[in-house]
């Protein structure tokens, strides 16, 4: 067996000592964009232990997208809850280590049935074929709760960046977009205006978008606003773009998630609030301020290992946060302090 489990029962603790040479590996993590992200670490340490195994990925049909041109995964596929509950009636044994993110059942049996060992986080004991992981108490980084699954099983990981690939065509084309658009020889700058609606109370309020807006571009007036998001933003940046004029351009609702990429790696900076393009200009190492509301604090959220991120948190402490809390309590001079702090060390 490629995968050999010692278990010793110490104090009602199971002890799990692995001797592991798998030759195929799938990864399920059926999320959205940004925590799609966050699971690239993961996926970059998983090959560096063992590079010549296979390294498949099982994710959403909508954010499968994102982990394209990875240099670690062999394979992507579209896969859901419902799908997995059919398919493991004619799944086979084919792999020697399947790793579950999230706690949905149907994905955790699936894994059982297609792999010889499955490590999830669950509350149960688990068993010879399933490693199970107690998910944190307490509230930690998100990118190392997601790392506790491969820790269980030896893998160490010391590079936190996350992992994104834009293709020199992709970027090409993007740059003949933005040519299109008449934005040429121009310091880009990307708005993200808003989370996801579900998570509304994450939004900065636009009329602050729109002051920093004016304070860019009066002091470097060189500078475009590229408004980004996807439709269902598509309404707010219209209507602020409508308010900017000549200094900036909505592109919500009009781009693919990799076309969006790819215009994002022509941006100077990025400032935007907690949601999946802010994921992705960690990702891409773009110089950016991120917000995040005191329900979801930064420390917990935010790309790790970026020497140009700042991270500006929502003044009210975790420990008193709630839902109903403002972000119009992150004032706007608060925010330019930080954009002048970026902008002012590319201009050196």
């Amino acid at each position: 067996m490629p995968i050999i489990l010692g278990i010793n029962l110490l104090i009602g603790e199971i002890i799990v000592t692995t001797f592991m040479h798998p030759k195929k590996i799938l990864v399920i993590n059926v999320a959205r964009f940004g925590d799609t992200l966050l699971i690239t670490p993961i996926l970059r340490a998983l090959k560096k232990k063992w590079p010549e195994a296979s390294l498949d990925v099982f994710a959403h049909r909508k954010t499968a997208s994102i982990l394209e041109n990875s240099l670690y995964i062999n394979s992507i596929k579209p896969f859901s809850k419902n799908k997995a509950v059919w398919a493991k009636i004619f799944a086979q044994k084919q792999y020697d280590l399947a790793i579950v993110y999230g706690t949905d059942k149907a994905l955790v049996d699936y894994a059982k049935c297609v792999s010889s060992m499955t490590v999830s986080f669950s509350h149960e004991s688990g068993d010879s074929h399933w490693l199970t992981v107690a998910p944190p108490e307490r509230l930690m980084s998100a990118q190392q709760e997601r790392a506790l699954l491969v820790e269980a099983i030896g893998v160490t990981i010391s590079e936190w960046q996350l992992d994104y690939v834009a293709t020199a065509d992709e970027i090409q084309v993007a740059k003949e977009f933005l040519t299109q658009q008449g934005i040429t020889d121009k310091k880009l700058i990307g708005f993200q205006l808003q989370s996801f609606p579900a998570k509304s109370y994450r939004d900065w309020p636009v009329r602050y978008f729109e002051e920093i807006a004016h304070r860019i571009c009066k002091e470097w007036p060189n500078s475009h606003i590229l408004l980004l998001g996807g439709p269902e933003g598509k309404s707010a940046a219209d209507a602020l773009a409508q308010k900017l004029g000549s200094i900036a351009t909505s592109l919500a609702g009009k781009l693919t998630m990799r076309q969006n990429a790819a215009v994002m790696t022509q941006l100077s900076l990025y400032l935007g609030v907690d949601t999946g393009p802010t994921h992705l200009a960690g990702a891409l190492g773009i110089p950016m301020v991120a917000m995040y509301h005191c329900f979801h604090p930064g420390r917990y959220l935010a790309p790790q290992q970026h020497p140009q991120l700042i991270v500006i948190e929502h003044p009210v402490d975790y420990a008193h946060a709630s839902r109903e809390e403002p972000m119009s309590k992150i004032s706007i001079e608060t925010v330019w302090t930080a954009l002048k702090a970026l902008l002012s060390k590319s201009n050196q």
